[in-house]
């Protein structure tokens, strides 16, 4: 639209130049008026202000006027259409296109709402595509929504305001991220967001020790301080490099594969017979290793054994290459 915008302008404005520059060697030769005489008569009659004429016209002169002020009404008229159309058409589509956003908005269900896109909610909105999670982010800078909307899902707006949270569908959300620099404003968004969605699950940024506890007691159930986590990934990069690199690279393979997944077990009890681990037999199926499992109370056992009993709502970690990875949601049907 923009192209064939600037392209209607473009003539638009030459027809102007156009008629304005045979206005002047009009009146110049027809009516033998010097140059400053022939500009002054242009300009007064294609813009059709009714000042008098420099001397009386002869009848070709008064004629080609009649041209000038006619053909000038249809060259003006059509340049107002051109803009008039752009600035109709261009909040038009602004508004087809808040309305289909909002319709993805309503149509999702358990997604993830992430609020603020600086840093820290970039790189989480990033990991969440690769996982292919739903998600909306929540801006209120109109320059950050314009450079990013083709690829995420935005609410502009203030996230402290719970008209925008519940636009953003925290009703129906399962988690939500707040990944703002500030910790004064992340405290109201998990107050708010605590207030909207009792069952929701909240991960909120802190910068500062002291308003760890803070934000756990508005409601977050997990606080993470990404300048500590930095220093401790940075520290850990000196002690043991390779191992630390290894353990980067089991997560994300590339921007749309992963080398790891969270199962629950509901999701293979639905279609075979599972007691333990040994009756899975993901690495005969699909290639995949069980590195964790977590049981219903939310204990953690790593590299469990192979008889270890496995609960309806326990959940397993299970680690492979992304083709393996791939096979074992096919097989299951996990996340469809």
């Amino acid at each position: 639209m923009e192209r064939i915008f600037k392209s209607r302008l473009a003539i638009a404005l030459s027809l102007m130049l156009s008629i304005f520059v045979i206005g002047v060697f009009g009146y110049r030769l027809l009516a033998n008026y010097s140059w400053i005489e022939a500009v002054y008569m242009t300009i007064i009659t294609v813009t059709t202000v009714g000042f008098s004429e420099v001397r009386p016209l002869d009848a070709n002169a008064k004629v080609f006027t009649v041209f000038l002020i006619v053909t000038s009404v249809f060259i003006f008229g059509f340049a107002i259409s051109v803009v008039s159309e752009y600035i109709l058409s261009r909040n038009s589509l602004q508004l087809l296109k808040k309305k289909r956003v909002k319709n993805k908005i309503d149509s999702l269900e358990n997604h993830v709402i992430v609020c603020g896109y600086g840093r820290n909610g970039q790189q989480a909105a990033e990991r969440l595509q690769a996982y292919k999670k739903p998600f909306v982010v929540i801006e209120k800078e109109k320059s950050i929504i314009e450079a990013n909307e083709d690829a995420v899902l935005f609410v502009e707006g203030d996230v402290n305001d719970d008209e925008i949270l519940l636009a953003a569908g925290i009703q129906k959300a399962q988690y939500l991220v707040a990944a703002l620099p500030d910790d004064a404003l992340n405290l109201f968004v998990v107050l708010s967001a605590r207030q909207l969605n009792k069952k929701l699950f909240i991960i909120s940024r802190a910068s500062l020790v002291s308003s760890v506890k803070k934000l756990q007691f508005a409601g977050a159930d997990k606080v993470i301080m990404p300048d500590k986590i930095g220093g401790d990934h940075m520290a850990s990069l000196v002690v043991m490099p390779d191992l630390i690199t290894f353990m980067d690279k089991l997560s994300i393979e590339g921007e749309n594969t992963t080398n790891l997944e969270e199962v629950e077990i509901t999701d293979f009890t639905d279609q075979i017979d599972c007691q333990s681990i040994r009756d899975l037999d993901l690495r005969r199926k699909t290639g995949c290793t069980i590195i964790g499992y977590i049981d219903p109370v939310g204990n953690y056992i790593i590299n469990p054994e192979a008889d270890q009993q496995l609960e309806p709502k326990g959940k397993v970690i299970v680690l492979g290459r992304p083709e393996q990875i791939q096979k074992l949601n096919q097989m299951f049907q996990i996340g469809e």
